[in-house]
């Protein structure tokens, strides 16, 4: 059934395509440098003026409007720039304007007024891409702040980000892996929030991506402007509690070269908290614990580049990005431990950590395209280094009168290499088939050593806990693909293959693990366009999800000397038929996605919960389960009134997951769904007020379940300085409740706990904006795409 589903869809849609008669319109709009004009409205207009159709210039000035044969005469408009009319259109088949030149009109820039803006959310047909910076509670946050405000993405207390309710989600930053994620998607809050463009989600990856992702891929792209000139976008950003940073973006282009740089600085305090209750039944004991959290952490993030236009069919790129951050977290456990009910014993614990990290990436990018349009080929080279150095320092005193000593070392370095090549050749009209080829490889030595002091004050190693992990992955891909549009129809199969060497080895016991195995990715994306207003999408992949690093790693963290996170060096990949259709309408004032999803899912990764006979709780991850997920996503944007946008998204689904663990059946059956409304109030141009809401219902898991959880972000911008300069004000979580909520109920053990890593901020952001004013900039960054009318 799995495989003939797919092929039913194409045979269907293909017989509804040829009921169509449609042309196309093409062309590329310049200016009078001959340098391509991006975002550029195109609307198509029938002899007696009435609207027909338009659409937008890409990043290369291209432009293709689909209609029926006709007499239609074309708008191109662009800010800054004279409106240019194409008249005495009467077209029976295809045709091809070539280039448009649009004249310059500085003072076109006091005649053109806003009237309202592109949806946040552009429907592709291999993703969804969000313009994030729209969001005004974005402002002076880190991309951790960036990715909660996406739909159907959520961001838990300790930073781990899920996509559709599974954190088995791909993230990648520039299309590119990025020593930021794979040492922990925790790292993402190193990162600015002011430095990202725009988030792309891709649901339903095709065979152009790498296949791991369980529920696909998120990729956020950053900041790079290639306007000509100087121009620039810097902030300033301080807050309560601590935070303070900055960030600037700037480009310089001069004819064939185009300088890029950017740097973000941030130092933020923040405090939490935990609380937790854990019973042994059998055994008439409990006990509860009070964790109080601080931390600092200082991160720097700085990115330069050169784009070098060689002539007018060959780019070179090269960029270096370094990361580094300091940060110092404490923490301070009290367990209280009960027998029959009655108080016996309280253990204080203190953990101060000190942690180092640094992250350098170089890349080097060709891209050479030909006189045939579409036709184009790239060359990448990626380098990543990373060191992530943890100390720890413990101590421990009970009412009993006992004291511990500790000190704990984790050191990760990382070494990353990546080579990928991409054809892409055209194919009549709109068509075009597309090859790749990828290898990657990482190696990661991890060391991890616990040491106690006794009471002559020598250190003695605490040999169950001690451990050096050398983990080294090569993966090898390539891949084909073709799409084309038939009429009303687009219809796009690829087939992905992937070579995976990994090899885990514990060099203390000479422990090895090593596997190698190939697979076949297939992926299939069919889209049927009713009207320009109306889009059904269908998509099929077969995904993987090899097990993350820290998820193979014996130990990493002794803070909690009760519960223990650990890795299993031992753990498989999973695998994943991920089925997915969509309906996008679009109209005057609003838009609506819904999508239907299914996910099959087999050798799933959970946490389990292991009672030791002294007490402690070891959590562990094992390939336990096959999974059913089912789920319905909405996403409607209105704009009732041009000072008045609404935005809301929710996520239904259903995930059934049966398996198996040391002779114990483990089931669940979940019914859940989390959602967020985000409203947005214009005031007079300069002034804009939004607030979000967002929420997540309980969950069942295989052990317990997840309890609700919810928040509230307020926000407040005003445009100064004639629109070069803007003031945000924001509350992130204002009722502080996004919080970690859990309840683990097993025989012999029931637990329920409470964590907040980080509480209510309040940030103010300034934003100044070189030889750009507002407006123009949200027009450069692809938003307001055609939606301008004259005064």
């Amino acid at each position: 059934m799995n495989r003939l589903l797919p092929t039913i869809i194409i045979v269907l849609l293909s017989t509804v395509s040829l009921l169509a008669q449609q042309i196309s319109i093409k062309g590329t709009v310049t200016d009078e440098q001959n340098t391509p004009v991006p975002f550029a409205s195109t609307a198509l207009y029938n002899l007696d003026s009435a609207l027909v159709t338009g659409t937008v210039s890409d990043e290369t000035g291209s432009f293709t409007i689909n209609t029926t044969p006709g007499s239609y005469y074309l708008k191109v408009t662009f800010l800054a720039y004279q409106e240019k009319t194409i008249g005495n259109l009467s077209l029976s088949a295809d045709v091809n304007l070539g280039n448009i030149v649009l004249q310059s009109s500085p003072q076109l820039l006091n005649e053109v007024e806003v009237v309202a803006q592109k949806s946040s959310m552009e429907l592709q047909l291999d993703k969804r891409v969000f313009n994030v910076g729209q969001d005004l509670s974005n402002a002076g946050g880190s991309a951790s702040d960036v990715l909660s405000n996406i739909p159907s993405v959520s961001v838990d207390v300790d930073g781990s980000v899920s996509l559709r309710g599974s954190e088995n989600v791909r993230i990648l930053i520039d299309g590119k892996p990025s020593g930021l994620i794979l040492r922990s998607p925790d790292a993402l809050k190193n990162l600015q929030g002011n430095m990202i463009e725009r988030v792309e989600v891709i649901t339903n990856p095709s065979s152009r991506y790498d296949a791991a992702g369980e529920v696909g891929i998120i990729n956020i792209v950053l900041k790079k402007n290639k306007a000509n000139g100087i121009n620039g976008t810097f902030t300033l950003t301080g807050g309560i509690p601590a935070l303070y940073g900055g960030s600037y973006s700037i480009n310089v282009r001069q004819k064939n070269i185009n300088f890029f740089s950017s740097y973000g600085a941030s130092y933020r305090s923040t405090k939490g908290y935990s609380r937790s209750y854990q019973d042994f039944p059998t055994s008439d004991t409990s006990y509860t614990q009070n964790g109080d959290l601080r931390s600092k952490e200082l991160s720097h993030n700085i990115t330069g580049g050169l784009d070098y236009y060689i002539n007018d069919f060959n780019t070179l790129t090269g960029s270096l990005q370094y990361n580094w951050s300091d940060g110092v977290n404490n923490s301070k456990l009290t367990y209280n431990d009960f027998q029959n009910g009655q108080l016996f014993n309280t253990v204080i614990r203190t953990d101060r950590e000190e942690e180092d990290e640094e992250n350098i990436e170089g890349s080097i990018n060709y891209r050479k395209t030909f006189e045939q349009k579409g036709r184009e080929f790239t060359l990448d080279y990626k380098y990543i280094k990373s060191v992530d150095a943890e100390h720890s320092n413990y101590l421990q005193q009970s009412t009993e009168g006992t004291s511990i000593i500790q000190r704990g070392d984790n050191d990760s370095r990382e070494k990353n290499w990546l080579i990928q090549s991409d054809y892409i050749h055209p194919i009549g009209n709109s068509g075009k088939i597309e090859s790749g080829l990828k290898t990657t490889t990482r190696v990661v030595d991890n060391d991890y050593a616990l040491e106690n002091q006794d009471n002559d004050g020598e250190w003695t190693s605490l040999p169950a806990f001690n451990n050096n992990m050398v983990y080294t992955e090569r993966i090898h891909a390539g891949y084909v693909m073709a799409g084309n549009k038939f009429g009303k129809v687009s219809a796009q199969a690829g087939l992905r293959g992937e070579y995976s060497d990994i090899k885990t080895e514990l060099t203390e016991t000479n422990d090895i693990n090593h596997r190698e195995y190939f697979n076949l990715f297939p992926s299939v994306n069919l889209g049927y366009e009713f009207t320009p207003d109306r889009t059904f999408q269908l998509s099929y992949s077969y995904r993987i999800n090899r097990p993350e690093f820290r998820d193979l790693l014996p130990f990493s963290n002794f803070t909690d000397s009760r519960v223990f996170f650990v890795g299993n060096p031992n753990l498989n990949p999973e695998y994943t038929h991920a089925y997915e259709t969509s309906y996008l309408l679009n109209w005057e004032g609003g838009s609506i996605l819904s999508s239907l999803y299914y996910r099959a899912r087999k050798g799933v990764i959970q946490r389990i919960n292991e009672l030791n006979s002294d007490g402690t709780t070891f959590i562990i991850p094992v390939n336990l389960a096959t999974q059913d997920a089912y789920g319905f996503e909405f996403n409607l944007s209105l704009t009732p009134t041009k000072w008045w946008q609404v935005n809301t998204n929710a996520n239904l689904y259903r995930a059934i997951t049966e398996g198996k663990y040391q002779d114990e059946t483990l089931y669940s059956d979940t019914y859940t769904m989390n959602g967020r409304v985000m409203s947005k109030l214009t005031f007079q141009k300069a002034f804009e007020f939004q607030a979000s809401f967002n929420y997540n219902a309980p969950r069942i898991t295989t052990q317990g379940k997840q309890r609700s959880s919810y928040s509230l972000d307020l926000a407040a911008s005003r445009d100064i300085l004639k629109g070069k300069g803007t003031l945000t004000a924001n509350v992130r979580d204002l009722l502080n409740t996004r919080l970690r909520r859990s309840i683990t109920d097993i025989p012999e053990y029931y637990s329920s706990s409470t964590s907040q890593r980080r509480g209510r901020q309040f940030a103010i952001t300034f934003t100044y904006r070189l030889n750009r004013v507002k407006d123009k900039e949200r027009k450069a960054n692809g938003d307001n795409g055609g939606d301008m009318m004259e005064d």
